[in-house]
């Protein structure tokens, strides 16, 4: 059975926020964690944002193609790893919002068999989705779970506000989406993916993403079933890992399908209030036949207090 590809469908989300937005911690250290010395520079100047591709979803507001201009900035060559996020928890004491519901999303293939004996509740348009009460970054897919096996892996089940406590914490922030994008595609223009167009260079992958038939079989051609060391595949010619596949990551913007038709072409920040963030890059759960949003100019959005198992970040300041 071919699944019909939807344009919502990526990412669960909480469909009420609970928790007043925070803006995060008020303790800033300048250049703090191991990720600093991953920044990575970026010469900033004019591309071409979005794309007019069949393939892509029109109601996500991937086109239309326009001239925008970013000025420099730095960015991590990778996600946030488990090893740099215990350290910033290990010196704040601080609670993700998983943690503080006390539950998280996971993906049914991955939960183990006792823990999904006591889910009771799942989504119903996307029943692949649990709630697992336990599940937050130091519990992957659940109480039965750790992150001390996955030091290198992205830090998941982290909502936009506990991205944004990181960042604060480390002196730097998230970056927007057209610095998001700009990086991610590494000086190529217009092409597909982070590395061309070619989904198989060679047949060798270049990213973590479903193979088989989604939701149901993995045939992890990739490698991976779930969540890929920070540094897996080929980097883009930035020096960025992992742009494509692996986990999903937050942006700084606000999400709108339309809104930036009409924002200004330089150093765009998207609208100034919404109800959900802009995600970008696709997971290790993305498949052509259902979310290929794998595809550089792919995006998405959550609302900010929402976590999944497939749902990360990476930090950027300025230059």
């Amino acid at each position: 059975m071919e699944l019909e590809k939807k344009s919502g469908c990526c990412s669960p989300k909480k469909q009420k926020s609970t928790v007043t937005q925070s803006s995060g911690l008020n303790v800033v250290k300048s250049c703090k964690g191991s990720s600093d010395k991953n920044s990575i520079y970026v010469p900033g100047g004019e591309f071409l944002m979005g794309t007019d591709d069949p393939e892509g979803y029109k109601n996500d507001g991937e086109g239309p193609v326009r001239k925008v201009k970013v000025d420099p900035f730095y960015i991590d060559a990778c996600t946030v790893t488990n090893s740099q996020f215990d350290e910033f928890v290990s010196d704040t004491g601080y609670k993700t919002e998983a943690e503080i519901y006390s539950w998280s999303f996971v993906f049914h293939s991955l939960v183990s068999y006792e823990t999904r004996t006591k889910v009771t509740q799942f989504v119903q348009q996307t029943p692949w989705w649990l709630v697992v009460d336990g599940a937050n970054w130091r519990h992957p897919e659940g109480p039965d779970s750790t992150f001390e096996d996955r030091l290198d892996h992205p830090v998941v089940h982290v909502s936009w506000n506990d991205a944004i406590a990181y960042c604060n914490w480390a002196g730097k922030r998230l970056p927007t989406e057209a610095e998001w994008e700009f990086a991610a595609r590494g000086g190529l223009e217009q092409k597909k993916y982070a590395w061309g167009d070619e989904l198989l260079p060679n047949g060798q992958y270049y990213a973590n993403i479903w193979q088989g038939q989604f939701p149901n079989e993995n045939r992890r051609l990739d490698g991976y079933k779930g969540t890929a060391p920070a540094r897996s595949f080929p980097p883009n010619k930035y020096g960025l890992y992992n742009v494509s596949g692996n986990v999903w990551e937050w942006c700084s913007d606000w999400f709108s399908p339309t809104y930036h038709i009409y924002d200004t072409k330089e150093n765009p920040k998207g609208i100034p209030n919404g109800t959900s963030k802009v995600i970008r890059g696709g997971s290790y759960l993305c498949h052509e036949s259902y979310c290929n949003r794998y595809r550089v100019a792919s995006r998405s959005s959550s609302t900010p207090d929402s976590s999944t198992g497939h749902m990360g970040f990476r930090c950027a300041k300025d230059a």
